[in-house]
């Protein structure tokens, strides 16, 4: 009888913003993560960054990141460990808490994409452009 009348709509609704912090912390996570979603606190990346399941979900979208608030809304994919990623994206049933990741002496530690920064990568070329810049005449 209540779904009937939509009251059990309500219930999640309410129970949503409680978990998220109230009216206002509600807001937040629906500024920067566009989505409003229930789940449990499945662990925690050395960043702060926290994962979450909901397997009453469709598959896909049943697990999920928050990022740490220090970031704001400059977060991007390049956050998540590789641990933490492959879990995210169903390559392990188990999290990172649970399964301890493989590890080889080969790889390096987590580092964040500098794409788009001062701190990018640029390589060194000899090759000569073929096209020239237009330089605009000056004046006398």
């Amino acid at each position: 009888m209540a779904s009937y009348f939509g009251l059990d709509k309500l219930v999640k609704a309410a129970r949503l913003i409680k978990n998220h912090g109230g009216i206002r912390g509600t807001l937040y996570q629906l500024y920067r993560v566009d989505d409003i979603k229930d789940g449990t606190l499945v662990g925690e990346d050395a960043n702060g960054n926290k994962y979450y399941e909901n397997r009453k979900l469709t598959l896909g979208r049943n697990r999920w990141v928050i990022y740490h608030p220090r970031y704001g809304t400059d977060y991007d994919g390049s956050l998540v460990p590789a641990e933490w990623f492959g879990w995210l994206h169903h390559k392990t049933d188990g999290p990172p808490t649970e399964v301890a990741p493989t590890s080889y002496a080969w790889q390096s530690g987590h580092q964040e994409n500098k794409t788009g920064t001062e701190d990018a990568y640029t390589p060194y070329t000899t090759t000569k452009p073929k096209i020239e810049a237009w330089v605009p005449p000056r004046r006398q």
